[in-house]
């Protein structure tokens, strides 16, 4: 069987290299697939698998009652590793070693309290967009669905004024609907929406004539914005 193909085929490799450090290393203590320790210093554990699964997880983080320093450690094909494996140790301050079939180690990551640092940028982006959408009109959950959007319920502000009042200016349409970007909405036409019938001058398009009716409640919705 190669190297890696069971979890006690983890052990030796994993007992080598910690030995190597002057650590002695004992397998199976109340628990814990292994425990090392050097000299008089606390104590170090570490939980073997096959795979990066939900239940090592769980198994790490409750050996964290006993230590600070502790592993996960798992074989196999690299591929295999969730790309997120190492950002998700890091945030639980758990270490991460990968155990090749050939029987190498690689420590992707070390045990240590995780301090996060803040995307300003995605923070600002994130209460924008929570500020900027009126109601909640997507379900929490949802996948492989269209979601509403602040950009695209501002779309539809400037779908309903072209709707109600014919081809118009984006000026006229930004002061109408109070959507600021009405211009660049308009220019962009993400969605199809709007055809430009002159220099500076904007109708529905065939695709956002129908658009009145598939949106119709979304466009109800918005009666707070006059337009």
């Amino acid at each position: 069987m190669s190297m890696a193909g069971r979890e006690t085929d983890l052990y030796l490799p994993l007992k080598r290299f910690l030995e190597a450090q002057g650590y002695e290393v004992k397998a199976e203590v109340n628990g814990c697939d292994v425990v090392a320790r050097r000299g008089n210093g606390e104590p170090l554990i570490v939980e073997l698998k096959r795979g990066f699964t939900l239940k090592l997880i769980y198994q790490a983080v409750d050996r964290l009652a006993l230590s600070d320093t502790v592993y996960i450690a798992v074989g196999g094909a690299r591929r295999s590793l969730p790309a997120e494996a190492v950002k998700l140790c890091r945030r639980l301050g758990l270490g991460l070693i990968f155990i090749t079939k050939s029987g190498s180690l690689e420590v992707l990551a070390e045990p240590a309290p995780y301090a996060p640092r803040k995307n300003a940028k995605r923070s600002a982006g994130l209460l924008k967009e929570f500020v900027r959408r009126k109601g909640d009109p997507n379900l929490g959950g949802s996948t492989g669905t269209k979601l509403m959007t602040a950009y695209k319920q501002d779309a539809l502000r400037c779908l309903r004024h072209l709707h109600s009042h014919g081809a118009s200016k984006p000026a006229v349409i930004a002061k109408a609907t109070a959507v600021e970007r009405a211009a660049s909405i308009l220019r962009s036409n993400y969605y199809g929406w709007f055809t430009r019938e002159a220099r500076g001058i904007y109708a529905l398009s065939e695709e956002g004539t129908q658009a009145t009716v598939q949106f119709a409640a979304h466009l109800a919705a918005l009666i707070d914005t006059a337009g």
